[in-house]
């Protein structure tokens, strides 16, 4: 580890491995509500679990981008962070308010938690994905400018690199969409165009900038390829990324009122959207191709190449499935976009926080040559058993979405099935796609576990005694 502040981001990444452990055991409990819906009730209602599931979702990336960025930024810029403790408040800040706004969804009622936090003095609860009470949201906006400041002034008075400036761009653009969360207009098609400049322009947006500064930093890090090279790549990609993310924006404006050329221009751009994911795929595995030194960390060049498949095949490839207006007409709100979004968020994002985090941590830990290997063994069976299982759960809900188009939207009206009598016919996959999720759950586990294997070869190396074993 080059900078001692680098250590900041340690608190970072185990924190959000905390927050992902806690959102894959609320999807198992959806999963299993999907099968039997009094399961959990009235404790945690389906409801109550799907707000939680997602919250952790975004919340835990969140948490592994800003440790990912308290790493790298100092070692690309040459310099220490700007404000160590700076970064250790925000980070007790944010995760106070995480945990504290997850409990309120779970111990009061949704209705008595916006009273509580007097919600009606600025309301902006009730929407999909920004559940989070105004005190909530008001608290993210300070952590986000707090962690901006942070990072910029470190770029600032440290070297400019290709990787900061695209990482930068994407964390300044995080923290600006975000306060579209605080507009809540009473008109629903208007409340929704904007509430897409959050959801949208974060996922398919920014976040894809981070997601490409941290996989080129990553990747200059185990191949030893010169920097121009793989910068001139990062530029190609979220080139194609802003040109296709942004106006294919309108790929989600189908349906709720805005005027009808939204239907060809988001399905033109968004359409274009697999490209700079496929190119993300040629990228990585090019650049591991040509590298010029073997790094012992092998398991983060296996994080790293699955993370581009992943992502291209769940943002790129399932993305495009359903994202054409004439075939979302039948697809919109099936159990396709689950597959989508599932594949896509778990390939682009959830993978390349694992990746920084198999790469970091070990150094954080006084590992500069990454974990032992056999502790990268299990960490590679727990990389697989979460990727097969992942692409077993989207083949599920494709089947499930494809089935549930052709009982409930293809056939008139009086041949259709109702949804809930649909939803009966898909108990089957539904099945499936839980027995795949609890073999995620396994390889969860192994990633955990790694962290705790070949503990004793360290201590031996560093010249500390083995425990005696009788």
């Amino acid at each position: 580890m080059k900078y001692t502040s680098q250590q900041v981001a340690k608190p970072y990444f185990i924190f959000a491995l905390m927050l992902f452990a806690g959102q894959i055991a609320f999807g198992l409990l959806m999963g299993i509500q999907y099968i039997n819906g009094d399961i959990g009730f009235p404790a945690i209602p389906f409801n109550v679990a799907r707000m939680v599931h997602v919250n952790l979702l975004i919340i835990w990336i969140l948490f592994g981008f800003m440790g990912a960025s308290y790493y790298l930024v100092p070692e690309e810029s040459e310099t220490e962070l700007f404000s160590p403790r700076l970064a250790r408040i925000t980070f007790w800040i944010f995760a106070v308010a995480s945990v504290a706004t997850v409990l309120g969804y779970l111990l009061v009622p949704y209705a008595e938690l916006a009273r509580i936090t007097k919600n009606y003095l600025w309301p902006t609860m009730g929407r999909e994905f920004l559940e989070q009470p105004t005190i909530t949201k008001i608290g993210i906006v300070i952590v986000c400018l707090a962690f901006v400041f942070n990072i910029g002034m470190t770029i600032l008075k440290g070297r400019k690199t290709v990787i900061n400036m695209v990482l930068i761009t994407g964390l300044v653009g995080l923290a600006v969409f975000y306060l579209f969360s605080f507009y809540n207009p009473a008109n629903l098609t208007l409340d929704k165009y904007f509430w897409w400049f959050v959801v949208h322009l974060w996922v398919e947006g920014v976040w894809e900038l981070i997601l490409g500064a941290i996989l080129a930093f990553v990747l200059i890090k185990v191949t030893g390829v010169d920097r121009e090279y793989i910068e001139k790549w990062l530029y190609l990609i979220i080139a194609m990324a802003l040109i296709s993310g942004l106006i294919g924006m309108g790929h989600h404006y189908f349906w709720i009122g805005p005027p009808k050329y939204w239907l060809w221009m988001g399905s033109a751009f968004s359409a274009l959207e697999p490209v700079p994911f496929f190119m993300m795929v040629l990228f990585a595995f090019k650049v591991v191709k040509e590298r010029r030194r073997t790094h012992q960390n092998q398991i983060a060049i296996t994080w790293a190449l699955g993370c581009s498949v992943m992502a291209f095949l769940g943002a790129g490839v399932w993305g495009f499935l359903h994202t054409l207006a004439p075939v979302n007409y039948y697809t919109h709100g099936t159990q396709l976009t689950a597959a989508h979004g599932h594949l896509a968020f778990f390939g682009a994002y959830a993978m390349i926080v694992l990746c920084i985090i198999s790469y970091a941590m070990p150094i954080l830990r006084g590992r500069p040559q990454g974990n032992p290997l056999a502790a990268q063994k299990v960490e590679r069976f727990g990389f697989w058993a979460m990727c097969i299982s992942m692409i077993g759960i989207t083949l599920a809900l494709t089947v499930a979405g494809a089935w549930q188009v052709a009982l409930q939207r293809i056939p008139e009206s009086g041949e259709a099935l109702s949804f809930m009598a649909t939803q009966g016919e898909l108990m089957g996959v539904y099945w499936v796609r839980l027995g795949f999720g609890v073999i995620f759950a396994l390889g969860l586990v192994a990633y955990f576990a790694s962290f705790f294997v070949g503990r004793e070869t360290v201590r031996a190396e560093a010249g500390a005694p083995l425990p005696q074993t009788s």
